[in-house]
């Protein structure tokens, strides 16, 4: 499997990569220029860093309070901080609008500008293309409609309050986008290389990825448009996606002072949650949530012993993490507003796999890839055979663990034992195979929280009991949409109102998105 390191982190991220025209006389001009800035754009340093703050926005507010409670994956027993727990607070859904729009989107829109005109970077050009779509779509799926086609025009067009396109307009794009840039490609030609995170610009690899990416959003209008999603999940499948774990789509971190350089997952749940191996008081109150643990132990899932451990006092004071099955135990969603006196005793995430900065960031799978086309299969769209691409989906998705280092090894007599205990039900209805397949994403996908939100808006698996805690925001009802930041109905009011007034969907956490029917 194919993880390039960070090469160029902390010198991509020590650039101010700004361009400033300055309205001076020549002698005064000089003086004013910094020997310490660069001038122009670099686009080398400028598409690793869009690539890392694509992945590294507020991780811990907004995917494991906000969605992995929601989801069930994540639990806390305190009020403040439990925006999916027991749906208060919508201020951390805020935060990813107001964090990702000034660093990855006005990024990698700066990337494109460099890269367009000159032919000769025809694959630049095409992999931040590729790269701005990969942005967006975790955009648009929070929120609906938003700035896109104006979205980073403000140095190159003076464009300070752009329109709210439509989600349906902006879906239609980012598959053009794919394809042209899928198509665009010159084996010939010069890429990124080395400053390119995921596959230090293998050609070959980021036509995998757009196609894999197509996959994942041609399914997501299966309950707005089957048709038009049937015809773009055959296009990607025949463009080709991502199918053996060599060609999965990761980033390397590594450990040290430098916290840039850290894997931004374990980053924000250490620094937000988990501070140190100790079990009597979390930061934040967090756990693994009961609905997720339950799962995993129910069905025998070797996946917990790698991901989950209790802290146990080894008899000198000192806690000990500990992977037996049985010990296991998640806290329930929104039972308490007091530490419990068991706190102790509940699961929380493996410091060795998901805890450790060094560990790799997971973009996109073969996993993931394999249970989107047994869904393709069901759905009589592709001629394979479904249990066949389930099984080989679970097998990929316990196998990537090992990536994490030796505690995430699962062994194949284990695999093996999985499946034999949990076959695929290819005689069971059409919902029995969706929810199947569905909520084995809900566990392959672990810590993309995005993508797991997103997936359950579509298909409803797993079926997840929504939580009631008094006071909540929903009503009792499991959040489906992120809230858009406050200064957007001042700054940007009048399209804003427009975009809601449009959608006729409020702003809430109630609110649903375009794609997202019955």
């Amino acid at each position: 499997m194919k993880i390039h390191a960070l090469k160029y982190i902390n010198m991509a991220l020590g650039f101010v990569i700004i361009s400033i025209t300055l309205s001076c006389d020549s002698d005064l001009e000089a003086l004013n220029k910094n020997p310490d800035v660069y001038g122009e754009i670099i686009p080398e340093y400028l598409f690793t860093k869009a690539q890392l703050d694509a992945v590294n926005v507020s991780y811990f507010g907004t995917a494991a309070l906000t969605i992995g409670g929601s989801m069930q994956q994540f639990a806390t027993y305190k009020e403040v901080p439990a925006a999916g727990d027991k749906y208060f607070n919508d201020g951390y859904s805020k935060g990813y609008f107001s964090t990702i729009y000034p660093l990855a989107v006005n990024e990698i829109q700066e990337v494109i500008l460099a890269v367009s005109e000159d032919t000769e970077n025809i694959n630049k050009h095409s992999m931040a293309r590729i790269w701005r779509a990969y942005i967006f779509h975790h955009i648009t799926d929070l929120y609906g409609d938003i700035p896109y086609s104006e979205a980073g025009k403000g140095v190159t067009e003076k464009i300070y309050t752009p329109k709210y396109d439509e989600q349906s307009f902006i879906y239609l794009d980012m598959l053009k986008e794919l394809e042209e840039a899928a198509n665009a490609f010159d084996s010939n030609k010069a890429t990124f290389g080395s400053s390119d995170l995921l596959y230090g610009g293998n050609v070959d690899q980021w036509k995998k990825f757009a196609y894999s990416l197509m996959l994942r959003l041609g399914m997501r209008l299966t309950n707005v448009d089957s048709q038009l999603s049937e015809t773009w999940v055959k296009k990607a499948i025949e463009g080709g996606v991502i199918l053996e774990n060599s060609d999965l789509a990761a980033i390397a971190y590594v450990d040290g002072s430098q916290v840039s350089s850290r894997n931004p997952i374990a980053q924000g749940l250490m620094n937000g949650d988990y501070i140190n191996p100790q079990s009597v008081e979390n930061v934040e109150g967090g756990k693994y949530a009961k609905t997720f643990i339950d799962h995993l132990k129910d069905t025998s899932d070797p996946r917990l012993n790698v991901l989950s451990v209790v802290w146990i006092d080894n008899g000198s004071g000192l806690y000990v993490a500990d992977t037996t099955t049985a010990i296991q135990t998640g806290m329930p969603n929104a039972a308490f507003n007091n530490r419990p006196e068991n706190f102790a005793t509940f699961s929380e995430p493996h410091p060795e796999t998901v805890l450790a900065y060094d560990s790799p960031l997971m973009i996109m799978t073969n996993a993931e890839m394999k249970l989107l086309i047994a869904e393709a299969a069901i759905r009589g769209w592709y001629t394979g055979d479904a249990a066949v691409l389930y099984e080989e989906a679970v097998r990929a998705g316990m196998q990537q663990w090992s990536l994490y280092g030796d505690a995430g090894v699962i062994s194949d007599q284990h695999i093996d034992t999985y499946l034999t205990n949990n076959p695929f039900n290819a005689a069971g209805s059409f919902e029995e195979k969706m929810d199947q397949i569905q909520t084995q994403k809900w566990v392959t996908l672990f810590l993309d929280e995005y993508e797991i939100f997103a997936n359950w808006r579509r298909t409803g698996y797993p079926d997840l009991v929504p939580v009631n805690y008094p006071g909540n925001l929903t009503g009792g009802k499991i959040p489906t949409r992120f809230v858009l930041p406050d200064s957007e109905s001042t700054i940007n009011a009048a399209n804003y109102k427009e975009a809601l007034d449009r959608q006729g969907v409020g702003d809430a956490l109630t609110s649903t998105v375009w794609w997202d029917k019955p």
